[in-house]
């Protein structure tokens, strides 16, 4: 009995020891620190983490990465210009194809159609947006290419016709383009009634 209990415990310790080991293997073979490795500095980055997937139309799955921050920037900026009614630095930031989804179900198509409406909203209101929150990720269309897209919620408000207050909670979806916002798609939700 008492060698069965040694062998036992033996079997146990070496058990765990092996568990340590392959939870050691799930740790970064590096402290990573901004892309740094602190034992190589001259070392390349790391591969960007793995943040999600995405499914293609032949239900295809493409890894979806995190992305670049500097549109984080563009966006901010963006954001500055509507709230500014700034129409020269809103086209200014968007692709030369440039297209927006809207959460009514209209389309634009175009810098001109977003200006010509942009205008006409901003004659007869006073829309303003603030940022809660980005996120940045890459993903490979299915063309097989890199697309770099910015998610972000944001705080919208406005006073309609009768003099109330609207406010809105809406998410930003866009695909970015040699730094140039080239789609948007808007998804709204008003806000939480008590």
């Amino acid at each position: 009995m008492k060698k069965l209990l040694t062998l036992l415990l033996a079997a146990f310790v070496l058990t765990a020891c092996n568990d340590v080991k392959k939870n050691d293997d799930l740790k970064p073979p590096m402290k990573v620190e901004l892309g740094v490795n602190d034992d190589d500095p001259n070392a390349p980055p790391p591969p960007p983490a793995v943040i999600g997937s995405a499914y293609m139309e032949d239900r295809s799955v493409s890894l979806i990465t995190g992305g670049d921050l500097n549109t984080e920037q563009v966006w901010l900026d963006y954001i500055q210009a509507h709230n500014d009614k700034n129409l020269e630095k809103i086209a200014e930031l968007n692709h030369p194809e440039w297209e927006g989804f809207l959460p009514d179900g209209r389309t634009l198509k175009g810098t001109d159609a977003q200006i010509e409406l942009l205008k006409t909203w901003f004659d007869t209101s006073n829309p303003k947006w603030e940022v809660q929150w980005m996120i940045t990720n890459d993903s490979k269309n299915e063309k097989g290419e890199m697309t770099h897209w910015l998610t972000t919620g944001n705080t919208y408000t406005d006073t309609d016709a009768d003099g109330n207050e609207v406010l809105e909670h809406h998410i930003h979806d866009m695909e970015f383009v040699d730094g140039k916002i080239k789609k948007i798609n808007v998804y709204s939700r008003a806000k939480t009634m008590e």
